[in-house]
């Protein structure tokens, strides 16, 4: 070993008996946590983003959950349906509506007219953020249901559903397929 070599292997086994080799541990550990801390990453938008595409999706699911369960429950009651099982699809996700201010603007010469309109979203304060006002929001549209019904064999009892899914989501009968239930 080299001289140099020798000098550094001294002072580390004095450093050790000195501290103690728990202390030590953490006082490396504790520098390691600061560097991974002070890290930046670029994960926090993607994780923003998909948590914001997470809830819009379980917004929808738990609509639509909602939406069957209460078909269910109506249909349950109807007699001759028996027991009933639903799907139902649909083509988007909630939409917010959000506020617009619309400034309008007109100049006229003689020469030249010009028209302006530029729209800014309003925004409102919450919890400290900035975030647009809306205005209402747009629950998603069913695109088809799927009925499984006891009853689903007898054409009254089709026609029935049918017709109860048409007027309930505001869509036209042949989006909705009656099936009959098996037996078991």
């Amino acid at each position: 070993m080299s001289r140099r070599n020798m000098i550094e292997r001294e002072k580390l086994q004095h450093l050790i008996e000195n501290i103690g080799i728990p202390k030590l541990c953490l006082i490396l550990l504790l520098g390691i946590s600061l560097i991974i801390v002070s890290i930046p990453s670029g994960k926090t938008k993607k994780n923003a983003q998909s948590t914001e595409t997470t809830a819009k999706e379980d917004s929808t699911d738990l609509y639509v959950k909602k939406q069957e369960r209460r078909l269910v429950n109506a249909l349950k009651h109807v007699e001759g349906v028996g027991k009933v099982k639903v799907m139902i699809t649909v083509n988007s996700s909630k939409e917010a509506v959000v506020n617009k201010d619309s400034p309008y603007e007109q100049s006229s010469s003689e020469k030249e007219k010009t028209v302006k309109e530029d729209e800014q979203t309003v925004l409102v304060e919450e919890d400290g953020k900035k975030v647009p006002y809306v205005i209402k929001e747009v629950e998603p549209v069913v695109e088809g249901v799927v009925v499984v019904a006891q009853g689903g064999g007898n054409d009254i009892i089709k026609n029935q559903i049918v017709e109860a899914v048409s007027v309930l989501f505001h869509i036209s009968s042949y989006k909705v397929k009656v099936l009959k239930m098996e037996d078991s």
